[in-house]
């Protein structure tokens, strides 16, 4: 009688791995449609915020578009107008205008 009980509990039993192998193909969706892209974006801002220079137009990260003026450190002159300059930081450099952002 003990052995008849065990084989029925065994073949009520699934198996697991199918969970698995779903949880994996999530896994890996959400990781080269999310976190890949969002990493490559986050790398080149840094690499577009290391070779800031002096006269580049820049666009900061509340939209406001300049010119670099001086750069000090992680302190960065930008001069949004005739005789108007701000001093802001580096890591609030968001992108370098478009040409299609110029033509407007």
């Amino acid at each position: 009688m003990n052995f008849m009980n065990i084989l029925l509990q065994a073949a009520g039993q699934q198996s697991s791995i199918p969970m698995w192998i779903m949880l994996g193909a999530m896994f890996l969706i959400i990781y080269f449609f999310m976190i890949r892209p969002q990493n490559k974006k986050q790398k080149e801002i840094a690499n577009f915020r290391k070779t800031l220079e002096v006269n580049q137009e820049v666009i900061t990260a509340g939209g406001i578009h300049g010119v670099i003026k001086n750069i000090d450190g992680t302190m960065v002159e930008l001069q949004i107008a005739n005789n108007v300059k701000i001093m802001i930081d580096v890591s609030s450099i968001f992108a370098k205008p478009t040409v299609q952002e110029k033509k407007k």
